[in-house]
């Protein structure tokens, strides 16, 4: 009979005996063989995966932001002191005019001579101590004086004065102290009874402005207090105060003008520095901010036609709040016969 043919998935004569003797032996070294071989490959392949994959960024903590300021409240009504001059019943009369518009407007106004200066300093501190307000200075003549002194008096019980305001103060009124945060000084610098140029100590970051009337005729020492215009924007300025939050005086630049003849002063409490841009002129900058050119003029030493660089800066005056429209410029009472 013919043989089969031979199987050509039959063992080897050696697998035949591998078998026979034990073959389960020999498919357990085909298995490690196999898990070795595997272990290989999974470790080849792990060395590559980490060389390609980049590394991991480490992960910055978040910085907290910082709280947002807390919401600016109201300060009390301001208390305000007023100070007459030598001889004031008969020649400060416009001081008791002014107490009586910001009494009107509801604050605490009270008018005293100028002779009981110290006696009232120590009642204006005792009284911020007792109850906290802004405190509100404004004197006339020796008034004037009066009132850099009790600032004096306050700066050395570390007392905030909120305002100050010199009406043609004496020649020798101090400087302003550093505890003022506001200091407004009008004055005729050719007045004999007055005359009083006041400047800020050194080191002074309030805000300051000073205005010299001596151009204008028709006011002299013993009327520039009674101008109905002045007192309207002192009653204004006073009003805003609780109203205006802290502000960064850093940026708060002096302002000192010689005010042009028939021109009444407004009252701005300091200058800001302005970047001008392309096309600015000292004309667009002086509209745009609402504010006299000759004020810019004076301000930056410059001409009223001076040619401007977009990047320089110009001095323009500011106030606590825009004016109205139709700010300051009533006319002046009639002085007396000759400047005294």
């Amino acid at each position: 009979m013919p043989q089969n043919p031979p199987n050509r998935w039959s063992l080897s004569p050696v697998g035949e005996a591998i078998a026979s003797r034990g073959g389960t032996a020999g498919l357990m070294i085909h298995s490690r063989r196999l898990v070795a071989l595997a272990a290989v490959v999974l470790l080849a392949l792990g060395s590559g995966m980490a060389v390609a994959s980049p590394p991991k960024s480490k992960t910055t903590a978040a910085v907290p932001a910082a709280p947002p300021p807390p919401p600016f409240e109201p300060l009390p009504p301001p208390k305000v002191y007023l100070f007459r001059g030598a001889m004031g019943p008969i020649f400060s009369t416009g001081m008791d005019r002014l107490g009586e518009k910001l009494t009107q407007a509801g604050f605490s106004a009270d008018v005293y001579e100028f002779t009981l200066c110290r006696l009232i300093g120590s009642r204006v501190i005792a009284s911020y101590k007792e109850k906290a307000a802004p405190i509100v200075l404004i004197g006339h003549s020796m008034g004037g004086l009066c009132s850099v002194v009790i600032s004096e008096m306050a700066a050395k019980e570390s007392i905030p004065i909120s305002l100050v305001i010199a009406i043609d103060p004496a020649h020798a009124t101090g400087d302003v102290p550093l505890n003022v945060e506001r200091f407004i000084n009008i004055f005729l610098s050719d007045s004999v009874l007055g005359g009083g140029d006041v400047v800020a100590v050194p080191g002074f970051r309030g805000h300051y402005a000073s205005y010299d009337l001596k151009e204008n005729a028709r006011v002299s020492h013993i009327n520039i207090e009674k101008s109905d215009d002045i007192h309207r924007q002192i009653v204004e300025m006073v009003t805003q105060l609780p109203r205006i939050p802290p502000q960064a005086q850093a940026d708060a630049v002096p302002l000192r003008y010689l005010v042009p003849a028939d021109t009444l002063v407004e009252l701005w409490d300091s200058g800001v520095r302005v970047p001008v841009r392309r096309g600015d002129t000292m004309e667009s900058i002086a509209a745009a901010n609402r504010v006299p050119l000759w004020t810019l003029a004076q301000s930056n030493s410059l001409a009223e036609n001076a040619q401007l660089t977009p990047g320089q800066t110009i001095i323009v005056p500011r106030h606590l709040t825009p004016p109205e429209p139709a700010a300051a410029m009533a006319t002046p009472p009639a002085a007396p016969a000759g400047r005294k």
